[in-house]
């Protein structure tokens, strides 16, 4: 909690993935993969509760085992290829208002960023605070500028393909860029409720964290850099709790 406002996290994990099948518990250093984003979410000062929205029993089992709430089993319509991720925080939300259980915030936490920290959450959480904003959405910078980026014609010609300014530029020397990394995404409850999105309108801004804990997993060599990175980290810390900071 922070300024006496509730915060609540969700975790969403359906049980199907097309790209990489039962990505959502596949063993990630030691642990199933959600387990890396629920821990950390647990760790943190400031949220109040940590649930995980799934359509899939197993993945259920496996978010218990490891702390997290399920108090629901999430419906088929909003498991599909086609169901949106604010559909799901949407659905999580109305579940608690008919509760009549208040929250103040969300924080969405995918848990195909298991490399996001309690420290990236709480630091998240802490602009909110510094900024009096509405929304936090973390980015992190570009792996290479877009300035170096076009269409190409299917002839594959290369002509006029860059600007002469950027082909005379060192690559340091350009505007930094940013993308959406997918770790965090946290807002009000009432501004979401009424935009039906974690991009509002205004009084938001960005949480911005290195390219390392920014690894989307999407695909298995995704998944293999993240196992890489994270056996590297497990076997620099000292304790476990270090993992997450």
């Amino acid at each position: 909690m922070i300024d006496n406002k509730k915060i609540l996290a969700i975790i969403p994990a359906r049980g199907g993935s097309k790209r990489l099948p039962r990505k959502n518990i596949l063993n990630l250093a030691g642990k199933p993969l959600i387990a890396w984003t629920i821990e950390a979410a647990l760790g943190s000062k400031y949220i109040d509760d940590v649930i995980v929205s799934t359509d899939d029993n197993e993945i259920s089992t496996v978010a218990k085992k490891y702390g997290a709430k399920v108090p629901f089993i999430r419906p088929d319509k909003f498991s599909s290829n086609h169901a949106s991720s604010i559909s799901v925080v949407l659905h999580a939300i109305e579940f608690f208002q008919k509760a009549d259980e208040r929250y103040d915030y969300v924080v969405l936490l995918q848990p195909t960023s298991p490399l996001r920290t309690v420290k990236n959450i709480d630091e998240s959480i802490e602009l909110l605070q510094q900024k009096k904003c509405d929304a936090i959405v973390s980015v992190c910078n570009v792996d290479h500028s877009p300035l170096w980026c076009n269409t190409i014609p299917s002839s594959g010609s290369l002509s006029n393909f860059l600007d002469n300014q950027v082909l005379n530029s060192r690559s340091q020397d350009l505007e930094s860029y940013y993308r959406l990394n997918g770790a965090i995404y946290l807002c009000k409850i009432e501004r979401i409720l009424n935009e039906k999105t974690f991009f509002i309108q205004d009084n938001i801004y960005s949480y911005k964290m290195n390219r390392e804990s920014s690894i989307d997993i999407d695909e298995m060599i995704d998944f293999n850099i993240a196992k890489m990175l994270m056996s590297n980290r497990c076997r620099e810390v000292k304790t476990t709790r270090d993992l997450y900071v």
